[in-house]
């Protein structure tokens, strides 16, 4: 730590946020607040249903219980500064704040990535070999994609982060966004940082736009698979197949257009940030309570069950 003291004569960053306008700030920080009570409170109530539920013990709402536990840790690493920030002037983060922000973006995000890649396996095999289905996606092969999805997300972001971590910062430490993002950051670095711009947009860009071809491709044959059997199943597996894609694209969609051209100067990138960080974790829930009936049936059982226990107390 010594070593990286000497090097970098920056100890914290400022963030220019999304407007200098101090009325626009106070609007953003109302839709801001309340868009993250909309995804802690929709994510939790998945999480809480498919827990205490027991007709939700399947491993399609396996998945679903922990891609909203992933949005609501990706949306927590930066939303609440951010919110916090919007009432401030001057908006600053410490050297390794800005580091911690970056480390578990990439950690959330690259388990969310490989999540989204194991509920496509798990609709594959429900759709195209569904009397294997029970055999195939069994408790080992779930805990085993799960643990894979955590994997993924730490030595996705390490692979990044530990040469960031290490670089030389000098004057230029203003980050024109809300949040610490990888390019942004790497940019200021008063050295050449070309090697490792290219590890950027290999291991996020690349990476992102290659499983989300696949993912596409794999959706493709499945839809194919369902347009072949017409019956109230294939209409309901369409139902939830639609939802999956939705939320697929929603999601790789910003970051792959964010990190395969990640060092060009784009303003757009800005607002696609604060959509794939902030939005999406508010849309997944949604999606998948509005187009899932017996979700929505859970949740209201878990606030009759609630509510029964209020008034018999």
């Amino acid at each position: 730590m010594d070593l990286l003291n000497n090097r970098s004569s920056v100890s914290e960053f400022i963030l220019l946020g999304l407007s200098s306008s101090q009325d626009i700030q106070i609007f953003f920080f109302a839709i801001f607040f309340l868009v993250y009570i909309g995804i802690v409170i929709g994510n939790f109530l998945i999480v809480i249903s498919v827990i205490f539920d027991s007709r939700l013990h399947s491993p399609m709402y396996f998945f679903l219980a922990n891609l909203s536990f992933f949005d609501l840790c990706l949306s927590s690493v930066a939303t609440p500064k951010v919110i916090a920030d919007f009432l401030r002037k001057h908006k600053t983060i410490s050297f390794w704040g800005c580091m911690a922000q970056m480390f578990f973006m990439h950690f959330f995000g690259g388990g969310e990535m490989s999540l989204l890649i194991g509920m496509a396996i798990d609709r594959y095999v429900a759709i195209c070999k569904p009397l294997h289905y029970k055999t195939i996606m069994n408790h080992k092969v779930l805990i085993m994609l799960l643990l894979l999805s955590w994997m993924v997300g730490f030595i996705h972001t390490t692979s990044q982060m530990i040469f960031t971590v290490g670089l030389p910062f000098c004057d230029d430490n203003v980050v024109d966004s809300m949040f610490c993002d990888l390019p942004l950051v790497i940019k200021l670095a008063c050295t050449d940082t070309y090697n490792l711009e290219l590890l950027v947009i290999a291991n996020s860009g690349l990476l992102s736009l290659i499983c989300f071809i696949l993912l596409l491709i794999s959706y493709i044959v499945m839809l194919v698979t369902i347009w072949k059997h017409s019956s109230s199943a294939s209409s309901k597996a369409l139902s939830t197949l639609s939802a999956h894609i939705t939320v697929v694209t929603l999601f790789f969609g910003p970051a792959t257009f964010i990190y395969a051209f990640p060092f060009n100067s784009y303003s757009v990138d800005k607002f696609l940030s604060v959509f794939y960080s902030i939005i999406t974790p508010l849309l997944n829930p949604i999606i998948y309570t509005l187009r899932n009936q017996e979700m929505k049936a859970a949740i209201k059982r878990l606030f009759s069950k609630r509510i029964g226990s209020w008034l018999t107390s």
